[in-house]
């Protein structure tokens, strides 16, 4: 039987990798967001700025779909896994949102039918 000694410089290289991925991607991110600021600050200053039309009903059934499949699936890994316990919440947990998505999707209509 042979043991691998890894060498502690290794070890802190291995470490330190991940910490400083995800420092170089909230830098990229707060960049990102710092130039959409000013770009669309500068459009309202110029009267070009547009408002973003957003979907409501197209995106909460695409989220509910996507959430739903995703949870149940998930919440199938776990049962089988770990039988029922906390691990499952994992998936129970998305895949209520996205039935929650599913069924305002279904409702959206009579809602703007009220106002």
């Amino acid at each position: 039987m042979t043991q691998s000694i890894t060498s502690s410089a290794a070890q802190v290289i291995i470490s330190i990798t991940p910490i400083v991925g995800i420092v170089f991607g909230a830098v990229i991110l707060f960049f990102y967001i710092l130039w959409h600021h000013h770009e669309v600050k500068l459009q309202i200053k110029t009267g070009t700025f547009v408002s973003p039309k957003i979907n409501v009903k197209a995106f909460s059934l695409l989220t509910g779909l996507l959430l739903t499949g995703v949870g149940a699936t998930l919440s199938l890994v776990f049962a089988i896994l770990g039988g029922l316990s906390y691990m499952l919440l994992g998936g129970l947990i998305p895949t209520v949102i996205g039935i929650c998505l599913l069924v305002f999707y279904k409702i959206y209509p009579k809602i703007e039918e009220t106002k």
